[in-house]
């Protein structure tokens, strides 16, 4: 059983999944709602105005492309009146730019004054961004207690990704000392918030008893939100628990191809491969 052992292993590049997740800019962008009740136009006259909140709107509409030519200098343009005029999203949205060189020079010490403005506003993607420039020491010097600081911000301003990195730290020993049940917390927050990452380690720490008791329900239910949450390797969990009925899991084929084919759905290589091999092992 020790394949099992090490397919249930917490891995090492958890904190490199989260901050590939951060800093995919997706994230940020899709936290700014898109209004549809004003045009461009309208939008235009009341940034103008000074309208903070509307020349962040208009940014956004010109960094996408939607109901206009796509032009990331005019949303950096935009982006730096909005934040000059107070608007913490205009500030993190703007930094984003700085930190991947698009629509302005790169620029990380840029960024990482725009994010902690935003931060300090109590912006929690500002101070989710800043966490991880302070991670990577991404134009500022490495500092992982400035990263536990700045993820515990955007944590307790509600962002569920923050206290995923909370927990990642936590759990690893990073800036704080290592608490296998803060960990737990953390990631019980990010998942009760639709985190589906942290429904996914939170699953791994019930299966494998790390600063909790051991409880394989807990986990299969963990790791089905996880996969539910199109989290392909909470899926693949669940299709080796039933595959091998472990830990008093009833055993079940069927139950192990449909999870690893929704795995496979999901873009997991080790799903589609095991969903191979299981529907010859059945005959199918």
């Amino acid at each position: 059983m020790a394949f099992h052992v090490k397919a249930f292993a917490n891995r090492g590049d958890k904190m490199k999944k989260l901050i590939m997740a951060i800093t995919a800019g997706v994230l940020l962008l899709s936290n700014v709602a898109i209004a549809n009740d004003l045009s461009i136009n309208e939008l235009q006259e009341r940034c103008n105005k000074n309208h903070a909140s509307d020349c962040a709107m208009l940014a956004t509409y010109y960094g996408l492309g939607i109901g206009i030519e796509k032009n990331l200098s005019k949303a950096a343009e935009l982006y730096t009146k909005a934040c000059n005029e107070g608007e913490a999203y205009g500030c993190v949205l703007l930094g984003l730019m700085y930190h991947k060189g698009e629509g302005v020079t790169q620029d990380k010490l840029k960024a990482v004054e725009l994010y902690t403005k935003a931060c300090d506003s109590g912006n929690a993607k500002g101070c989710l961004g800043l966490g991880v420039m302070y991670r990577l020491g991404d134009g500022v010097q490495q500092d992982k207690f400035e990263t536990v600081d700045s993820f515990r911000k955007a944590c307790d301003a509600g962002d569920a990704t923050g206290c995923l990195g909370l927990g990642v730290m936590y759990d690893n020993g990073e800036g704080v000392r290592q608490d296998k049940l803060k960990a737990v917390e953390f990631y019980t927050k990010a998942c009760d918030s639709g985190k589906a990452r942290g429904c996914m380690n939170l699953g791994v720490m019930h299966f494998k008893g790390e600063g909790v008791k051991q409880d394989t329900l807990k986990a299969v239910n963990s790791f089905g939100k996880a996969c539910d949450g199109r989290f392909a390797e909470g899926c693949y969990k669940l299709g080796l628990i039933h595959e091998y009925g472990l830990r008093g899991v009833r055993q079940s084929n069927q139950m192990a191809l449909d999870m690893y084919g929704k795995a496979c759905d999901f873009k997991s290589q080790l799903g589609c491969e095991n969903h191979t091999k299981l529907k010859q092992k059945m005959g199918r």
